[in-house]
């Protein structure tokens, strides 16, 4: 649908080819591209499962008579979205019971119960941030609409958050709202999920947890600002599983809890936190949103040298990046996240290890054999890539292309500096865990968390009434 955009931007009249499995969400970005007429051509079934026979005998019954029939009639009349209703009116009333049922109705709802955003918790939300409530910080894809400071207010309470949280609600809003992090590709087939990582001193005070069971539901800093992002994802950008028809994953999984970095670990290693990482002053505090495509296993290590622990970490985030490494190189972004646990920490800095030395080791020795980039990539965009061909389209580094050799080993990640890390979890335990982004779909994006002028005097009003 891009590519018809661009092209009918240019005065070239475009039909899209989608196939069944897409064609709901083709309409959807259609119309949030302005092509909402767009002619589709529908491939029935499945590309990469059909045979050679089966895909010739359907373009040649099926698709060539649909492009001629679209190049014949004119223009299509799209489906015209209903009036969006005003951000304050009452969109309901009726009990607790009646308030969820309605939710889910309405596709409002993630399946879980929600507080009802009656207009006096909105308010109690708005307190803490001396923006406007009309202030819109970016418009979200596919579905087009403002991520106003309103409608953040109204999904914080949604998910459960406490009014205090809404300055770190506003920096993740801002994050995805850029346009670099692509939020609407979170309806990819992938099924990726967006992470909220907050370094700072605030994530104490806001009672995060950083420590064993990081990411656990069951803290509610943690776990509300997650789902407040999952609902953010689809109620602004209307990113919806069916019945919706904008979010495509295939299997997905269920949102991530916010990752709180730990101030006291990063303090006591003399290693500087992940905001300073992002570019960001320490005396800040920072929320970074990135997207997650897969999880490792629990990567356990030991010994008291870096270099026992780095094996270990390598091999199992190696093993969970895979062939999936290919779509880094294609598209030149790869940003894995690595948190380690203090005690794991410790030992690297301890052998005067620091975060460069261990994305160094990591960027030097994860490697896989160049046939799964050519065989994964054919798996899944369903045509022949060659990194060979990557590289002389200038897509690829030439160290990709040095020989012909289908089992040679070549770089896992494309740069060093991409690898992020974060102190966190257990410190009685020699844990770590991996997180692999999904390429340029949701690369890491920070935003500073701004608290209003009146912080402090609303922080001390709360723990008194507590």
């Amino acid at each position: 649908m891009r590519a018809c955009a661009i092209a009918e931007a240019a005065g070239v009249r475009a039909l899209a080819v989608v196939s069944s499995g897409f064609v709901r969400q083709a309409q959807s970005l259609a119309r949030s591209l302005g092509i909402a007429g767009v002619w589709v051509s529908e491939y029935p079934g499945v590309i990469p499962v059909d045979s050679t026979e089966e895909l010739e005998d359907k373009v040649r019954t099926v698709l060539v008579p649909s492009l001629l029939a679209g190049l014949a009639a004119g223009r299509e009349v799209g489906p015209v979205s209903p009036p969006e209703p005003d951000p304050r009116s009452i969109a309901f009333a009726g009990t607790l019971d009646e308030v969820q049922d309605y939710f889910v109705d309405q596709l409002w709802s993630d399946g879980l119960p929600v507080v009802p955003p009656t207009i006096d918790r909105i308010q109690r939300f708005l307190e803490y941030t001396d923006r406007d409530p009309d202030d819109v910080l970016g418009v979200l894809r596919p579905g087009e609409r403002e991520a106003s400071v309103w409608a953040v207010a109204v999904n914080g309470v949604m998910a459960g958050c406490r009014p205090e949280y809404m300055p770190v609600l506003l920096a993740v809003s801002e994050a995805v709202a850029d346009p670099e992090f692509a939020v609407e590709d979170a309806g990819s087939t992938p099924g990726w999920e967006p992470l909220v990582i907050l370094s700072g001193r605030l994530a104490k005070e806001l009672d995060f947890n950083a420590g064993a069971g990081v990411m656990r539901v069951g803290r509610r800093a943690n776990t509300t600002v997650g789902r407040f992002l999952r609902l953010l994802l689809r109620n602004v950008a209307d990113l919806r599983i069916p019945p919706g028809d904008t979010d495509k994953a295939s299997i997905g999984y269920s949102f991530n809890v916010a990752l709180a970095e730990d101030e006291d670990a990063i303090d006591a290693l003399g290693w500087e936190p992940f905001r300073v990482d992002r570019g960001f002053g320490r005396e800040q505090d920072v929320v970074t949103v990135q997207s997650v495509v897969a999880i490792s296993p629990p990567i356990y290590s030991s010994g008291t040298r870096a270099l026992d622990h780095m094996e270990t970490i390598a091999y199992l985030l190696g093993t969970t990046c895979g062939p999936w490494a290919f779509t880094g190189v294609w598209f030149g972004q790869c940003h894995p996240l690595l948190v380690l646990g203090p005690a794991v920490a410790n030992t690297f800095a301890g052998d005067g290890w620091g975060k460069d030395d261990v994305r160094r080791y990591l960027f030097e020795h994860l490697s896989i054999p160049a046939r799964w980039f050519d065989r994964y990539a054919r798996d899944v965009i369903s045509t022949e890539v060659s990194l060979r061909g990557l590289v002389e389209k200038g897509l690829a580094p030439k160290l990709y292309a040095e020989s012909e050799n289908p089992e040679r080993p070549v770089p896992l990640l494309v740069r060093e500096e991409w690898t992020g890390i974060v102190v966190a979890g257990d410190a009685g335990r020699n844990q770590s865990r991996a997180y692999i982004n999904n390429h340029k779909q949701g690369p890491p994006v920070s935003r500073p968390v701004v608290l209003p002028r009146r912080w402090a005097e609303l922080r001390s009003g709360r723990m008194r009434a507590r």
